[in-house]
């Protein structure tokens, strides 16, 4: 079992990153990160709102991903994210039990102050499942 330790985030694509973000913050999100990131030979940009003990990833891929974006009828939350404390561990565990990982290894990003480490895995009917280390 890949020992997870709660919810950590609700990823959500998002095709206007200067609309969405006063959106979830009139709802009472603060923006507590922003941070660039490389995707497929271009810039997006990804930012953490929190509001009590939730935390909504909203990131804009570059402009060609936008209309894969915009084109979902359902399903606009892409993933759902589990803190854990060794992604390492967590990885190789899913590895041993079989899991669909996408990644080859756990993915690092300059997020927070310190970095995250993450990889998924998709579920029965292909929902996506990141497991999500933020290093401190």
């Amino acid at each position: 079992m890949i020992p997870i330790k709660s919810l950590q985030h609700i990823g959500i694509p998002v095709s206007n990153l200067a609309q969405s973000e006063p959106f979830y913050q009139k709802l009472g999100f603060k923006t507590t990160m922003r941070k660039p990131f490389d995707y497929e030979g271009g810039k997006g940009t990804c930012i953490m709102m929190e509001l009590n003990a939730i935390v909504l990833e909203l990131y804009q891929f570059p402009d060609p991903i936008i209309p894969s974006i915009t084109s979902r009828k359902d399903g606009h939350i892409d993933h759902i994210c589990f803190d854990v404390d060794d992604v390492n561990e967590c990885f190789r565990i899913a590895k041993e039990n079989g899991y669909n990982v996408l990644e080859e290894a756990p993915v690092h990003l300059n997020f927070w102050e310190k970095g995250v480490a993450f990889f998924n895995i998709t579920g029965p009917d292909g929902e996506r499942l990141e497991f999500n280390q933020i290093f401190k």
